[in-house]
C-alpha cells in the first residue's frame, strides 16, 4: 500500500489519459508519479535538472518516499512565473511527490500520442504496474551491491565494522554525543602512557567493585583496552548516537547511556562475582545505544562486506546477528577461551529495548508536534 508522505493516507490510484497511472491522495490533494510518466508532461531540461540536483547530494532529505519509505530529495526548481517549487523526489524507485498546485506550476510541454491508448484501462494499470515493479526490483538489486560514496568507510567495511547508509536528517545539532565522545577519546588517550597500571587500578573489577568508593564504574567506561578499541567504539557511539539524541533528546539520551552502563557493568559482575580481570570499554552503554536505534529506525540499513561484495542490511537484521555473536561469544567464555564483558554488552542492549518500549509513545507524540508546529 503506498501511503501519502504528507498525511500518511493510503493513495488511490488513477489512470491518467495522457500520462498513465499516478497515486493521489484523498486527504491533501498531493499526487505521485515517477519520473518517467514526468518526462512525457514536463519540458525535459527541468526533469533532467530535477534529476541531477537530486541526484547530487546537494540537498535535505525531509519526508518519506510513499512506494519504497526511502528518504526523499527535497529539490528546488524554478517553475513558471519565476517562483521556487520544492519537489520531493526518490534516487531508488524514481517516485515524484507533489504537493497540491505543484504540478501545475511546472513548464509543460504538448500531450504525444501514445501506443497505450490503443489498451484498455485494466492493461494499462497492469503495464504500469508491472513497470514499476521492475523498478523496484532493480532498485533493490542495485542497493545490494552499491559501495557507499567514502573512501574511508569502505576501508572500515573491510575491517568488519557496519557502514550506515540512508541516513535519518537530524532536527538539532547532537552536541552530548559529540561531547561524550571527546571525553571518552580524551581520557583513554591520556591513559595510554601507561595503561596496564591504569587499568588495573581503574578498571572495574566484580571481586572489588567497590573500591575507590565505587568510582570505577565510571571510570572503566571511559577508560579502553588500546587504540583499535577505543576507535571502534567511537565510531559506534559517533554513527548511532546522533539520531538516537536528536529523538530522545539530551537528557533521555544521557539517562539511556548511563543506564545501560551501569546495568551492562552489574551483569558483568553477576555472571562471575569472583572474576579478578580489569574490565574497562564503554560497549555496555553503547549497546543500549545500538539497540534503541535499531528499533526506532526499523527502515535504516548499513552495509556490509561479504565475500567481496557490498551487501546492504536492514538494521534490525543487524541487531538480531550481533546479538546471535554476542552469545556465541558467551560460550567461548564459559569454554575460557576470551575475557570479552560479552554480558555488558548484553545487559546494555536489554536496557536500550526497555528504553525504546519505555519512551516510544512519548518520542511519537513529540516528533508529530514537530512535523505539525
Amino acid at each position: 500500500m503506498f501511503t501519502c508522505p504528507h498525511c500518511k493516507t493510503a493513495l488511490t490510484k488513477r489512470m491518467s489519459p495522457s500520462l498513465g497511472l499516478v497515486w493521489l491522495c484523498p486527504s491533501c490533494h498531493g499526487r505521485a508519479m515517477t519520473l518517467e510518466l514526468l518526462r512525457k508532461a514536463v519540458q525535459q531540461t527541468v526533469v533532467n535538472r530535477l534529476w541531477q540536483r537530486a541526484r547530487s547530494g546537494q540537498y535535505g532529505k525531509v519526508r518519506r518516499c510513499p512506494a519504497c519509505h526511502r528518504q526523499m530529495t527535497e529539490v528546488p526548481i524554478i517553475a513558471t512565473e519565476g517562483k521556487t517549487t520544492y519537489l520531493d523526489v526518490c534516487t531508488g524507485c524514481h517516485f515524484v511527490w507533489f504537493d497540491p498546485r505543484e504540478f501545475g506550476a511546472l513548464p509543460k510541454i504538448p500531450a504525444q500520442p501514445s501506443e497505450q491508448e490503443t489498451l484498455s484501462q485494466e492493461a494499462k494499470e497492469a503495464l504500469a504496474l508491472g513497470r514499476l515493479e521492475a523498478r523496484k526490483q532493480e532498485s533493490a538489486a542495485a542497493a545490494i551491491l552499491t559501495p557507499p560514496d567514502h573512501w574511508w568507510q569502505s576501508a572500515l567495511a573491510i575491517l568488519g565494522i557496519p557502514i550506515e547508509y540512508n541516513e535519518t536528517p537530524l532536527r538539532n545539532r547532537p552536541i552530548v554525543t559529540w561531547l561524550l565522545a571527546a571525553v571518552i577519546a580524551g581520557v583513554s588517550l591520556a591513559a595510554m602512557g601507561d595503561l596496564q597500571a591504569t587499568v588495573e587500578n581503574w578498571g572495574l573489577i566484580p571481586a572489588e567493585f567497590g573500591r575507590h568508593f565505587g568510582l570505577t564504574f565510571l571510570t572503566s567506561f571511559l577508560l579502553h583496552g588500546g587504540l583499535f578499541h577505543l576507535i571502534g567504539n567511537l565510531y559506534f557511539l559517533i554513527v548511532f548516537g546522533d539520531n538516537t539524541e536528536d529523538v530522545l533528546g539530551k537528557r533521555r539520551f544521557l539517562l539511556l547511556v548511563a543506564t545501560a552502563a551501569i546495568v551492562g557493568d552489574i551483569t558483568h559482575i553477576l555472571v562471575d562475582p569472583r572474576a579478578t580481570v580489569p574490565c574497562v570499554g564503554a560497549s555496555g552503554g553503547i549497546s543500549g545505544i545500538l539497540a534503541y536505534y535499531c528499533l526506532r529506525f526499523p527502515t535504516a540499513s548499513v552495509g556490509i562486506v561479504w565475500w567481496f561484495r557490498w551487501i546492504r542490511l536492514p538494521v534490525g537484521i543487524m541487531f538480531a546477528l550481533w546479538v546471535l555473536s554476542q552469545i556465541f561469544d558467551a560460550f567461548w567464555i564459559s569454554a575460557g577461551f576470551t575475557d570479552v564483558a560479552v554480558f555488558a554488552h548484553l545487559g546494555g542492549a536489554a536496557v536500550g529495548v526497555l528504553f525504546w518500549w519505555w519512551t516510544r509513545r512519548a518520542v511519537s507524540a513529540g516528533a508529530l508536534q514537530q512535523e505539525t508546529s
